[in-house]
């Protein structure tokens, strides 16, 4: 094993260092060299020199000038996603009824692809996992599309959620309240925070059972998400706003300056966002009133007026309400 190992390195070493001499001209010693994709040769680009020729292309035998026609041509199937139950490997056999020439089938091959569909559908999902997986993720997509989440996010909750199912942490939970959990730990991992209650107004159960839920995943996943920064929150709240690039931008600094002091500790990240925005948004001359602010960010008028005039009087800000 020890020999094997040393010889898989080995030969690592030799093809990094073919590659090296590839990129370098063994005559002038340049190192900017280019590849001819037509006459398929590497060239010095300082001297001329032929450095490596007849290289095999390993592109498709086909070309698509377009994303229809490289749909149209292309054989090798979507990528892997964790999103699906299956991870989108296994095979689907097309409902029209047409052989390969596009001619219809007889009846009798008709009946036969109907029952070869019938099996496969109960194939792709045998066992209670696959079961759990292909209800759950089905779940999951929905609630991502009403919140507007992009994939990035769905695949990171899907991944969390499979790992839940593989140790055996749904017994006794409902689905969809460890569904909606791993979509908030998703949503945290990536960067893009969504609030409870956002969460709990697609979902089917209440902010209270996401919450347990929630904390008991990531404690038994050994999942650390630092906590939530308001700033993460500024570019949404401000798009339900419609206020500037250049408010957005001051209300960022007001909070990085309210965290170098420490005033967004123990506080709620929404209140002091909303906060923030109020406050950029009377010193650019974009005023937004109270209420519009904490409809947007999910929290109370007086939640935004308390934080406000906290940050107001901390950071020395001169504002007239």
């Amino acid at each position: 094993m020890v020999k094997m190992a040393e010889a898989k390195d080995k030969k690592a070493k030799e093809d990094v260092e073919k590659e090296e001499l590839e990129r370098k001209c063994p005559a002038c010693g340049s190192e900017s060299v280019v590849r001819d994709y037509q006459r398929n040769i590497v060239i010095c680009e300082k001297c001329g020199r032929i450095i490596k020729e007849d290289i095999k292309d390993r592109g498709p035998e086909w070309r698509a000038f377009d994303q229809k026609q490289r749909e149209e041509r292309s054989r090798g199937g979507a990528p892997m996603t964790y999103t699906i139950h299956d991870k989108g490997l296994s095979t689907q056999i097309d409902r029209r009824n047409r052989d390969s020439r596009g001619k219809s089938l007889s009846p009798e091959r008709r009946s036969r692809m109907y029952r070869l569909r019938k099996w496969q559908r109960r194939v792709r999902v045998s066992g209670a996992k696959d079961r759990n997986l292909a209800f759950a993720l089905s779940e999951m997509d929905r609630m991502a599309s009403q919140l507007g989440l992009p994939k990035n996010v769905r695949e990171t909750a899907s991944k969390i959620y499979r790992a839940a199912v593989y140790e055996d942490l749904i017994r006794g939970r409902s689905i969809e309240g460890v569904v909606s959990a791993a979509l908030y730990a998703g949503c945290r991992e990536n960067q893009m925070p969504r609030t409870l209650d956002e969460i709990a107004e697609v979902s089917r159960v209440d902010r209270k059972e996401i919450g347990r839920s929630y904390r008991f995943i990531t404690r038994e996943l050994d999942i650390h998400l630092p906590p939530v920064s308001p700033e993460n929150y500024v570019a949404r709240f401000g798009s339900e706003l419609g206020i500037s690039g250049e408010t957005r931008s001051k209300a960022i600094d007001i909070i990085r300056k309210a965290q170098e002091k420490g005033l967004t500790s123990g506080k709620g990240p929404t209140g002091t966002a909303a906060a923030g925005i109020y406050l950029a948004s009377i010193m650019t001359g974009e005023r937004r009133t109270q209420k519009k602010v904490a409809e947007a960010a999910g929290v109370t008028e007086v939640t935004v007026r308390n934080r406000y005039k906290e940050l107001a009087e901390e950071l020395d800000i001169d504002v007239e309400v």
